[in-house]
């Protein structure tokens, strides 16, 4: 078998985490275009950006099987490849089309998820820190990017919504040709190990559900605050420019989070001081809201976009270091990926309700506070110094 090349290795990894985003991103700000184009109402508008995180959720449970039987480096070019039909098939028709691709682009995209956390401990153990924080960051990035330039894509350069969405083809047809030659490694044994690991049932371990619950709630409060902060802003007088700069700055701060809480993480024997110094940026940040002062409210939601690049990318890695064997790493990220994404979607509904019975934008504040008190108590359990 030919010597692996963990360089080009690296930046296969960094190519799939590109892509694992933009095709979610780039879809809010062409929602207009779309509406109007295909005739959606407003529900199956807002569908359209929910699918995504039902399908997480749910085909997360199934990317570790489609693993064991494939190999991880081939799963995760099927999976590319699936991305990419999704990706052209949502764009070639209409309302169906439409669904249906956005389905699938979901479906490749967790398997990616998934898989990536247990082929990176597995081939580049003594890297897990580095690696993990670069596709953290590389996934968050990307995200930015595709938010940032669908838009203009659709109008300024007269695309459409159809030819911005598809411009993102291109990279993914770049990730699979690199990640390509990394299928024949598939049965590479891990450096980790040499014996075969005994079965573990991850639904029946109480710190696997630690992890669980600590993953779904960082990811409720990271979906909640991503849609609802800039309606409370507008509503306190911010421009809807203003509100979404915040909102943009927040995220392109947390980048600097998701980078280096990974490298942070493993020189650690536990991650508890993490967990409580990242709670108490949630805390101080969220609280920062009850200030009317403006100078308050950039600098309290600086912290806490800090703190949210942070979470993300600390929950990932996480995944790695409370495991011992490729078998439990795949099987725990397929369980904690599926809780997370399934609270997240819940998030902005359950606020959203709240908020029609009460109208009280305090109740947002309350629901962030609360979940940074819990992620620091789930938080705290899944640290410690323990394997599933």
């Amino acid at each position: 078998m030919p010597q692996q090349n963990l360089g080009f290795l690296f930046f296969g990894i960094l190519l799939v985490s590109f892509n694992l985003r933009p095709s979610i991103t780039a879809v809010g700000p062409l929602i207009p275009l779309i509406r109007e184009d295909l005739g959606l109402s407003n529900g199956w508008a807002g569908f359209l950006t929910t699918l995504p995180l039902l399908t997480f959720a749910t085909f997360s449970l199934f990317a570790a099987g489609i693993g064991k039987r494939l190999g991880l480096a081939r799963a995760i070019f099927l999976a590319l490849f699936v991305l990419l039909v999704g990706s052209i098939w949502r764009v070639s028709g209409g309302k169906l089309s439409l669904f249906l691709g956005t389905g699938l682009t979901g479906i490749g995209i967790v398997i990616c998820n998934v898989l990536l956390i247990p082929l990176i401990k597995k081939r580049m153990p003594g890297k897990l820190g580095l690696v993990t924080a670069s596709y953290t960051t590389g996934m968050s990035l990307f995200a930015a990017i595709g938010s940032g330039i669908s838009a203009p894509l659709a109008t300024d350069w007269s695309w459409g919504w159809r030819g911005s969405l598809l411009f993102w083809v291109g990279l993914l047809i770049v990730g699979l040709a690199v990640w390509f030659p990394q299928i024949s490694f598939d049965n590479e044994k891990s450096p980790t190990t040499t014996t075969q690991s005994p079965k573990v049932n991850v639904w029946k371990s109480r710190l696997a559900w630690n992890v669980c619950l600590f993953m779904g709630v960082q990811s409720m409060l990271y979906f909640t605050i991503i849609a609802w902060l800039p309606d409370m802003l507008v509503a306190r007088g911010y421009s809807l420019g203003r509100a979404g700069l915040i909102l943009s700055l927040m995220q392109v701060v947390g980048l600097l989070g998701s980078f280096f809480a990974p490298m942070l993480a493993v020189r650690f024997r536990d991650q508890v001081g993490m967990v409580i110094g990242i709670g108490l940026m949630y805390l101080l940040g969220f609280s920062s809201l009850l200030s009317t002062t403006a100078f308050i409210n950039y600098a309290g939601l600086t912290l806490a976009g800090l703190g949210l690049g942070a979470s993300v990318s600390l929950a990932y890695t996480m995944i790695g270091l409370r495991t011992d064997s490729e078998q439990s790493t795949t099987a725990l990220s397929g369980m904690v990926q599926s809780t997370g994404y399934y609270m997240a979607a819940l998030g902005p509904v359950l606020f959203g309700i709240a908020f029609d019975v009460f109208g009280d934008w305090n109740l947002l504040i309350g629901l962030m506070l609360a979940c940074s008190v819990l992620y620091i108590y789930f938080g705290t359990k899944s640290g410690k110094s323990e394997l599933i």
